[in-house]
């Protein structure tokens, strides 16, 4: 950033502005996803971030860089958006059928999946020294997950202290508070965040491996054939399932073969399944479509997420409705 950039934008030049903030946007996305868990609300969040930077720009004081003072910006975006949120109503239980007994009732969670497209654009710019997780953990959707059970505070200073790497003084600048309570709040949030995290096992196959697209493949197979035992086959010992917002969460071999057939029981005659792989979270998925007998198309219902561990996989999250699809580079419905 120049002086005389800073000045132009001060005075209401709006490509000086740009200038200065523009490079900022993509990660500024990356930032609010995490704090909302939604990549539809993070989508409108960082124009927010910028309209209110462009509106205050007087009160840069260049005491901190423009990147920060645009995190300042951002999360108190986000933490109105987290309290307008808490008084909408929680979303309710949709699936088409009743499910069987579950491992146990989750708690209802504001989650979605984040496009890899997005994550691939990323300026590459290092986290700060206190940073402690690596990016691609940082996104993944057991982080995301969890990080989303925290309360709004904690999560903050978690996700600028541990993922984006600010110091403490840095924080309590931003949060407009003292660096006692940032540390405070940072102690309570890692506590909570390491009992919800499981621990450390065998590393996932690499982005793009070879076994890693292997295990992909093996479980589109699988799914689209109704072969409940190839899918069990694939997964960890104590392997989960979920649908967020949904509730009903299944773990282990048992629980999740029982699932399966139960879902495959309810199929009716004729119906064709299709997956059409996509990432997600740094992750591999895959857009679900469901061909009823007779019709001419695929329609989209939602998306699978897959989570890996060694050479098994140890999660699948699915997130319904068709309309996540053209967020990940799928249309919306198949041609026969």
């Amino acid at each position: 950033m120049t002086n005389s950039t800073l000045t132009l934008a001060r005075a209401g030049n709006e490509q000086a502005f740009r200038a200065l903030t523009d490079s900022y946007r993509r990660e500024l996305q990356l930032r609010c996803y995490r704090m909302l868990g939604s990549s539809q609300d993070a989508e409108d969040a960082p124009q927010e971030t910028l309209v209110a930077g462009w509106r205050g720009l007087e009160g840069f004081g260049e005491r901190a860089s423009v990147r920060a003072w645009l995190y300042r910006i951002a999360t108190n975006r986000c933490l109105n958006g987290l309290r307008d949120r808490d008084r909408r109503p929680r979303p309710a239980a949709g699936l088409a059928f009743e499910p069987p007994p579950p491992t146990r009732l989750g708690e209802a969670t504001w989650l979605e999946p984040y496009p890899e497209e997005l994550l691939e654009r990323l300026p590459d710019t290092a986290p700060g020294p206190e940073a402690r997780y690596e990016m691609r953990e940082a996104v993944g959707l057991v982080f995301i997950t969890a990080l989303q059970r925290l309360p709004a505070r904690q999560r903050t200073v978690l996700v600028l202290r541990d993922v984006l790497g600010y110091r403490a003084a840095e924080v309590a600048d931003m949060l407009q508070a003292s660096e006692a309570m940032v540390n405070s709040a940072l102690q309570r949030a890692r506590s909570a965040l390491d009992a919800r995290l499981e621990p450390a096992r065998a590393r996932a196959p690499a982005p793009h491996s070879p076994r890693e697209r292997e295990l992909a493949e093996s479980f589109a197979d699988a799914f689209e054939q109704g072969d409940t035992d190839g899918v069990v086959s694939l997964l960890t010992d104590d392997a989960w399932v979920t649908m967020p917002p949904e509730p009903f969460e299944y773990q282990g071999r048992e629980k999740i073969a029982a699932f399966l057939r139960h879902v495959n029981a309810m199929r009716p005659a004729g119906r064709i399944t299709q997956l059409v792989p996509t990432r997600a979270n740094g992750q591999p998925a895959f857009g679900h479509y469901i061909k009823e007998s007779g019709e001419a198309v695929a329609q989209g219902t939602g998306l699978f997420v897959l989570t890996m561990e060694g050479d098994r996989i140890a999660a699948i999250t699915r997130f319904g409705g068709g309309d996540l699809l053209p967020r990940f580079g799928l249309p919306p419905a198949l041609p026969s």
